[in-house]
């Protein structure tokens, strides 16, 4: 039998838009405060996207071309494109073969697009892996991007989940490792969907012989809904788990860990899972207070960031995890 081989992250980037919309902004807006979206959410200011200068495919080239950098490869080396968004730029083609277009990739590569919302990066990265482990591709890039803002409620009614969500885009590239015991260890994959409902945008749904009439009659149905007490319910118990099956299936101990990076949902999600697992607050990185929950974005983003201002160095131990809609949530376990 073959050995697999093991892939490892080569390079991270991230891009996010410029136009910062603090908490302030909202109040008038969503009949809101500071302190009540602080207190609920952590959140200070998050990330819109600007009309006719960003989009979903060029955040996601944005940040794919610092990986790339960091990576030391050309566009044209990525053999294979994996792109997670819940907010692609048309209902089809998907998001992956405008972000080939947007880095001038004429190689031909496939593009693989992802929706599985918040966990849809590590499940993004998950299938990478299996590429690279395979032998079948050496240069894989993958993406995150996320477009919320232009799919909001931003009245009273919309207050509870639309103080949550901001834009923005993250990227990996993933290259077969050359030094024994370096790169993703395991990744962990799981789903749950008698929950399908508890967060959802419903419609334009397929499976209405008139479904544009619909929305025109029912517009409240564009928008996202989330029972926010039952997710809150299931993330705090799926986020330890999955991250102790990481640790369990390659032998560590929480304590081992020098870096945890969750999906950036909700800080206090975040400073309970961290008191359940026993991690120092430098070994937990969040970076919601300033973006808000980006979705497939927000892990891939705060990685990054966190390689960025050296809290990530070569040979940490580093755990990613994620928890959303699906339900779905997944971890995987890496020595960067």
């Amino acid at each position: 039998m073959a050995t697999l081989r093991q892939s490892y992250i080569a390079g991270v980037g991230h891009y996010v838009p410029s136009r910062v919309v603090k908490n302030a902004e909202l109040e008038p807006l969503m009949n809101t405060s500071d302190a009540w979206i602080q207190e609920r959410t952590g959140i200070q200011e998050r990330r819109w996207f600007e009309e006719g200068k960003d989009t979903t495919a060029n955040m996601g080239a944005n940040a794919a071309r610092k990986a790339l950098e960091m990576a030391g490869v050309e566009a044209n080396d990525v053999q294979l494109i994996v792109f997670a968004t819940l907010s692609p730029d048309y209902f089809f083609p998907g998001s992956g073969v405008l972000l080939q277009r947007e880095l001038g990739m004429y190689n031909n590569a496939p593009a693989l697009d992802v929706r599985n919302q918040c966990s849809g990066f590590i499940y993004a990265l998950s299938v990478a892996d299996q590429f690279v482990r395979t032998g079948m591709y050496d240069t894989v890039l993958v993406v995150g991007s996320e477009i919320h803002s232009s799919g909001l409620d931003k009245s009273p009614e919309g207050r509870g989940v639309s103080v949550i969500f901001g834009d923005g885009a993250g990227a990996v590239v993933l290259r077969p490792s050359t030094e024994e015991g370096r790169g993703i260890l395991s990744t962990h994959l799981h789903s749950q969907g008698e929950h399908a409902e508890e967060l959802i945008v419903k419609e334009p749904g397929s499976n209405r012989e008139n479904r544009l009439q619909y929305v025109l009659d029912n517009p409240q149905d564009l928008y996202p809904f989330m029972n926010g007490q039952n997710v809150f319910k299931h993330a705090v118990v799926r986020f330890p788990q999955v991250i102790k099956e990481a640790l369990d299936q390659n032998g560590f101990q929480p304590t081992d860990i020098d870096m945890l990076i969750p999906h950036q949902a909700n800080l206090r999600i975040t400073q309970y899972v961290q008191q359940k697992m026993g991690l120092s607050d430098d070994k937990v990185f969040s970076n919601i207070q300033r973006y808000g929950n980006t979705t497939a974005a927000s892990v891939p983003i705060a990685l990054s960031e966190a390689v960025q201002e050296g809290k990530i160095k070569r040979g940490d131990l580093v755990c990613l995890a994620a928890f959303g809609s699906g339900f779905t949530w997944a971890s995987a376990l890496l020595k960067f």
